[in-house]
């Protein structure tokens, strides 16, 4: 039986309507990125829209992260967050009433698909940002981004089945509506919630400079630099797993879209169980073993996938990568919280953003074309020899990395 250790974060009030919120938006977003997707094919049949569509929401975090991170430093966090969550839900309510209306085109999705990558460029890093505001006991900082990674797999689940029975029921439009109404919930938390302590703000100096300065803090931390390196290059490598998901279901394991969905639910169970082993964890994640050996594990689960031919077996490694990638993912997000200074989090949580969703969108047109020339399984094998290389070589300079941080450790009190 799972620990009450594992949910420790939620005795702090603040957290706890930020979890509550969070978990019912969460399941809306997934309803609409699965409508999104199945509107997109319906009204075009084509795969190239598809790819332009995930494109335009997903460039903007890349592009805009540096400035989204400066501005979280420098303004009310849950203000922002307020704001970002009110454009999402408004952008939710306008698919949804192009939809049931009966006029929305894909020219009417792209640029709102562009409007919310937008917004999320700023929401993603400010709520990052937030977390420490909510959390009164420093020790409990880890557990609180292990419960949001698992908050984000739960949904994963959840949302994507109740959108496929929705849109078979009344079509995609009454997900967009729902996801709308969704976000009501996560904003009653965010305006019901007591911030006492606000941490104080230095002078500010020139936008530019400070976002200068963001950028020369994260290349000259040794630490810092060489986390985000490895989260970079195993986001980078790893979407091709989602990307090539439809290849491997139909053309090597000879099933359908239900074949789809099982790898899919595979990979998401995985990660729900990578990160409820991190929450179960008790005291601050040190940078250790843990990020490395996750990158190992990630990518020969990558590796053993591409070679197999038997549903069963697929499945299995498919919960391998999902945790892999589920835990190196989330011990990075814990060990830059807990050593990062609070007058930075909000440029050094935008360079996290760029490092695992900025990259993404090159990760898919790689993968796209060495597909077209090597195979998918042969993608797939080279994108897991990458994350195995760049794990081990990161866990060659572990020894020094935690030599810079056992200073930073002892004046946070993490040991």
């Amino acid at each position: 039986m799972m620990s009450f250790a594992a949910f420790r974060s939620l005795k702090h009030r603040n957290y706890r309507l930020f979890f509550a919120g969070q978990g019912i938006s969460l399941i809306g977003t997934w309803m609409q990125q699965i409508a999104m997707s199945w509107l997109v094919y319906r009204i075009t049949h084509s795969a190239l829209l598809l790819g332009i569509v995930g494109f335009s929401g997903q460039i903007p975090s890349f592009l805009l992260a540096p400035f989204a991170g400066a501005l979280a430093d420098r303004w009310n966090k849950r203000r922002v967050l307020v704001i970002t969550q009110t454009l999402s839900m408004l952008q939710a309510f306008a698919l949804a009433a192009l939809v049931l209306t009966k006029t929305v085109s894909v020219w009417h999705i792209i640029p709102l698909s562009i409007l919310l990558g937008c917004v999320n460029a700023f929401d993603i890093i400010t709520r990052q940002a937030f977390v420490p505001d909510m959390i009164e006991k420093k020790e409990d900082l880890g557990n609180a981004i292990a419960l949001n990674s698992s908050l984000f797999n739960s949904a994963r689940l959840i949302g994507p089945a109740f959108a496929g029975v929705l849109i078979a029921l009344v079509g995609e439009g009454m997900c967009f509506l729902l996801n709308g109404i969704s976000y009501l919930a996560v904003l009653a938390a965010l305006l019901l919630m007591k911030i006492e302590r606000i941490p104080e703000r230095p002078e500010r100096e020139d936008f530019m400079s400070e976002i200068a300065q963001g950028f020369s803090y994260v290349v000259s931390f040794s630490s810092i630099k060489s986390i985000l390196l490895l989260l970079a290059l195993i986001s980078f490598m790893g979407v091709p797993c989602q990307i090539l998901m439809p290849m491997f279901a139909g053309n090597i394991l000879h099933g359908g879209p239900h074949t789809l969905g099982f790898l899919m639910a595979a990979s998401g169970l995985g990660a729900l169980g990578g990160t409820i082993c991190l929450a179960s964890r008790k005291g601050a994640l040190r940078l250790g073993m843990t990020t490395p050996v996750a990158g190992v594990v990630f990518g020969i689960g990558l590796m053993a996938f591409s070679h197999s031919h038997f549903l069963w077996l697929s499945l299995f490694f498919m919960s391998v990568t999902g945790f892999g990638m589920m835990v190196q993912m989330a011990s990075s997000n814990i060990v830059l919280q807990n050593i990062v200074e609070d007058g930075k989090r909000g440029r050094v949580m935008s360079f996290f953003a760029m490092a695992f969703m900025g990259t993404a969108p090159f990760g898919s047109l790689l993968a796209g074309a060495l597909a077209g020339r090597i195979g998918a399984p042969a993608t797939l094998f080279l994108c897991g020899a990458c994350c195995v290389l760049g794990s081990l070589a990161f866990s060659s300079r572990l020894r020094s990395l935690q030599e810079e941080l056992a200073p930073i450790y002892v004046q946070k009190e993490i040991i």
